[in-house]
């Protein structure tokens, strides 16, 4: 799923090219991708005064007040193209600007990117799960938002009721800068590790946003993707840690998997995987050392 970086690349993009644009035109090619009443004409040859951000949405605010809102999900990904583009059997929506298209697609078989369209931002703003942005935080804020429920570190980053725009993956980079295990409870957090863990979410995220921006240039965003060759430990499994040559682990969960070095984060101690554990037992090794025994 794309996150704050991501999303905040894709927001200076497309505010570079519709912002003081009309909407032409707007094709929705599939009927679950609409998920409000409100006519899609209701847009038609509207003019774009800003882009905003959602949490991990983004929101067209169009004059007179109108806002529509793009959530990508999982494997939802923007595309612009300067010519009318050929439509597949991926792509959910198509908008004409006279600067260009814009078109929505969903890999997998699952629908589950959205698309809302409402009279006004108000409106707009109850999609907001409520969760702060990091680096808009004080420490004392942060220290505050995270201790509100006792929860694991990793649960704590990625709910978008507490913190705003972090997934999966910027979690494990942040919590592998921050030299902590994703399972450590927010309520035994000692001050110290608490402005650690302040200082790597808000070092990460800054560094990772500085990094695409740089990347991307002018160009519209076509590589967004949740795994990066130059991250520490998201998506990097069995590969050695590049600080103490470990190999990273992962922790499996629906249809997640939380990635950490087990001696940068965890002295060393494998966490239990719920799946692999519970059929290894006894034999489940406790220390990475053990894993080739």
């Amino acid at each position: 799923m794309p996150e704050l970086p991501d999303i905040l690349l894709y927001q200076g993009a497309l505010k570079d090219r519709v912002v003081a644009q009309p909407l032409r035109d707007m094709r929705v090619l599939n009927p679950f991708l609409l998920r409000t009443v409100k006519p899609t004409t209701d847009v038609i040859n509207r003019r774009i005064v800003s882009v905003k951000r959602i949490g991990k949405r983004i929101a067209f605010v169009f004059d007179q007040g109108a806002v529509m809102v793009v959530h990508l999900m999982i494997t939802g990904r923007l595309h612009w193209f300067d010519r009318e583009p050929r439509a597949n059997k991926t792509t959910l929506a198509v908008w004409q600007f006279p600067s260009g298209w814009l078109t929505l697609t969903e890999q997998g078989s699952k629908r589950r990117a959205s698309l809302h369209i409402f009279d006004n931002w108000i409106q707009a703003q109850a999609l907001s799960r409520g969760g702060l942005d990091v680096r808009q935080l004080t420490l004392d804020a942060f220290a505050e938002r995270l201790k509100q429920q006792n929860r694991s570190l990793k649960r704590a980053l990625t709910d978008p009721r507490i913190f705003d725009g972090i997934g999966n993956a910027y979690s494990d980079e942040i919590l592998f800068a921050a030299k902590l295990p994703p399972h450590k409870r927010t309520h035994s957090m000692t001050d110290q590790e608490i402005e650690r863990l302040f200082q790597a979410a808000n070092a990460t995220l800054s560094t990772w946003i500085t990094r695409m921006q740089s990347e991307t240039g002018t160009d519209f965003p076509e590589k967004v993707t949740a795994f990066r060759a130059e991250m520490a430990v998201h998506g990097k499994y069995g590969q050695p840690c590049r600080e103490c040559n470990a190999p990273v682990q992962r922790i499996r969960y629906a249809e997640n998997e939380c990635n950490y070095c087990p001696d940068c984060q965890n002295k060393g101690v494998l966490l239990a995987d719920r799946g692999l554990s519970r059929l290894l037992k006894g034999d489940w090794p406790k220390r990475w050392e053990d894993l080739d025994n």
